[in-house]
């Protein structure tokens, strides 16, 4: 099995939880390294400013979900304040 690359971001470090999610699904990694590294940084703050796990769990599938759709940003939030 050839181990594919897993692209960063501008600031965050890309979590275990999101890693395990392109690991298992090859599609999803390619859409995601296909992104600029600040449309990655987005996604991960998207993902991680939520406190409860369920929330968490919830923004990882439907990132899943959207990049399969060919969504490139996260919608409805005000951005990444760390950029």
């Amino acid at each position: 099995m050839v181990k594919k690359e897993i692209a960063t971001s501008m600031v965050h470090k890309v979590p275990a939880d999101l890693k395990e999610i392109f690991i298992s699904n090859p599609d999803v990694l390619e859409k995601w390294n296909s992104l600029t590294p600040l449309a990655r940084n987005e996604w991960i703050c998207w993902i991680t400013i939520f406190r409860k796990q369920e929330t968490r769990k919830d923004h990882i599938n439907r990132l899943r979900v959207d990049l399969l759709n060919g969504k490139r940003r996260p919608c409805c939030w005000p951005g990444c304040p760390h950029r």
